[in-house]
């Protein structure tokens, strides 16, 4: 690429017939070097500039990859968190039907026991109604027998 200095320092040979102004030639060249060295400096700049915003997106383009990745095991922690309050809720509700279950079988054979004594009860009753009948009955023949005497 042909730089500002080269501009300004090139030379062009001198014709003696027909030959270009050198005067003319000079100025010229001058600005041109000034044209083009403020073109080379922006076009430097922006190079520059290039590379800068090259770097930069490589860094959001990081960037966003990490976000990327973090939102995807976020998603993932979420569903497994999800999944295990589920396995828990349903184990919790497993552990509760079989208390029921425990309790409301504990609960019949306490129903079972408490019949059970009932009807005991109830037989030493009649057996003792029986004794009892047998008693007034042998003590009213008793009676009778004295009144008959």
């Amino acid at each position: 690429m042909i730089t500002p200095l080269d501009i300004e320092n090139k030379k062009f040979s001198k014709q003696m017939v027909n030959g270009y102004s050198v005067d003319e030639v000079d100025d010229f060249l001058d600005d041109l070097t000034v044209e083009y060295e403020k073109l080379f400096k922006e076009n430097s700049e922006y190079k520059n500039e290039i590379v800068k915003l090259k770097e930069d997106m490589e860094h959001y383009k990081t960037i966003e990859n990490t976000l990327q990745n973090t939102l995807m095991m976020a998603q993932t922690t979420a569903e497994e968190v999800k999944e295990v309050a589920k396995q828990q809720a349903e184990q919790i509700i497993n552990d509760a039907k079989s208390n029921a279950q425990k309790e409301a079988d504990s609960l019949d054979n306490q129903i079972v026991l408490k019949k059970k004594e009932l009807e005991d009860v109830q037989k030493q009753f009649d057996v003792y109604k029986a004794k009892m009948e047998s008693l007034l009955i042998s003590q009213l023949e008793l009676i009778k027998d004295i009144n008959k005497e």
